[in-house]
């Protein structure tokens, strides 16, 4: 069976994050977490990614000002790059524009 490759979006503990890492696991569990990506460089889920072997990125929003399309962009390019299927947002506090949504 091909498991869909997931990214999972956080802003904080990650403590959903958890429970679909967890969930994962499962040998037939149709999915793996293959990313999780943060808009904030402090979040506690990045270490506890990292701790359960998963790749982390953060695209801090703060950079992109006020131009939340340009940091969608960036993010659909970190997808893009990391062959991502499916986008998991699992406690993460922004809002996605209207492009990135129609992604």
């Amino acid at each position: 069976m091909s498991r869909k490759r997931v990214a999972i979006l956080i802003s904080g503990r990650g403590s959903n994050m958890t429970a679909l890492i967890d969930a994962a696991k499962v040998p037939d569990y149709p999915a793996e977490i293959a990313l999780v990506i943060s808009n904030l460089p402090d979040a506690a889920g990045l270490a506890r990614a990292r701790e359960a072997g998963i790749a982390t990125e953060v695209i801090d929003h703060k950079s992109f000002g006020k131009d939340r399309e340009a940091f969608d962009r960036q993010l659909d390019a970190t997808l893009e790059a990391n062959h991502i299927d499916i986008v998991c947002l699992a406690g993460f506090l922004r809002v996605l524009s209207r492009w990135f949504v129609a992604r």
